[in-house]
């Protein structure tokens, strides 16, 4: 079954949370708010279960305060993120 790799928030705003490889093959969380703020993080472990990832960022774009939703939710699901591009 397949997942999805990028949320727009439901409420209208312009918050989108997605993942990518990045060019080293690790996977990457990309949160931008869509004026000013991108920030990246780096998914620590060798094994991503890219569906609970996904899972995480559905649940975390519709939150009000986005990135600290998605602290949680990864916490949630044991995913360590390591922030590296503010």
């Amino acid at each position: 079954m397949g997942y999805q790799t990028g949320f727009h928030a439901p409420n209208g705003s312009a918050d989108f949370l997605g993942f990518r490889k990045g060019r080293n093959g690790d996977t990457e969380v990309v949160y931008d708010d869509g004026i000013s703020r991108r920030l990246v993080w780096r998914v620590s472990g060798a094994a991503v279960n890219e569906a609970h990832l996904s899972d995480a960022l559905r649940h975390a774009v519709g939150a009000l305060k986005v990135v600290p939703a998605l602290i949680t939710e990864a916490g949630k699901r044991a995913i360590a993120l390591e922030c590296i591009e503010i």
